[in-house]
């Protein structure tokens, strides 16, 4: 499927920091539009309907995926996630950039539909720093953390399955690489690149 905007897929583990640097990314690079995501999981803080997400329930969600609704649909962490078919192919056609911020699942399965697709994974700077970040939340019961905490080392391990990744250590820097995937796509934050750049990191991670 070919469009005329270019479409960038942004996945990490629950406690990364990807909707931070998605957040921050839009910001600054105003030409971007985001494709709202549907979740059957309950919303969060101050988390609003048709913002952060599109919320819903289950049999809702069910009845969509029947409907061929969603690109890419997923079961994450006791949840449904899906990207709407008709908000990504509206924007592209329009010769919008999109961004997606989903899964490494729903990733994957968007690099399917379009081959073109840039797919960007966040990692965190440790295992402890991404178990501080999700405890910080204040947000998840003990076994919810537990949870997302297991879940992480399979999803970290996918990382080298994408084009870019990114070390969110720092926010600033975090960002400022980010906005050069999507603006150069630079070959310094490939993979390969980044292994051999932070092979502290990558063994504690052990994506060495």
């Amino acid at each position: 499927m070919e469009l005329p905007g270019k479409l960038f897929v942004v996945a990490a583990p629950s406690g990364a920091g990807k909707s931070t640097l998605v957040k921050a990314l839009l910001k600054h690079e105003p030409h971007l539009a985001v494709s709202v995501s549907h979740t059957t999981r309950a919303p969060r803080g101050q988390e609003r309907d048709g913002c952060e997400y599109h919320f819903t329930d289950v049999d809702t969600f069910r009845r969509m995926v029947a409907a061929g609704q969603f690109f890419e649909h997923a079961h994450v962490h006791g949840n449904w996630y899906g990207t709407s078919r008709k908000s990504v192919e509206t924007l592209l056609a329009a010769g919008k950039d999109v961004v997606l911020e989903i899964d490494w699942q729903g990733a994957l399965q968007i690099r399917t539909l379009f081959p073109a697709a840039v797919l960007v994974f966040i990692l965190p700077p440790s295992w402890d720093a991404l178990e501080q970040r999700l405890r910080g939340r204040g947000e998840d019961q003990p076994e919810v953390i537990a949870q997302r905490l297991a879940n992480a080392r399979h999803e970290v391990a996918q990382a080298d399955r994408f084009d870019f990744v990114i070390i969110n250590g720092y926010l600033d820097k975090a960002l400022a690489e980010l906005r050069a995937v999507v603006c150069e796509q630079p070959e310094a934050l490939r993979f390969a690149a980044q292994r051999a750049s932070h092979p502290d990191v990558f063994a504690a991670l052990n994506l060495a």
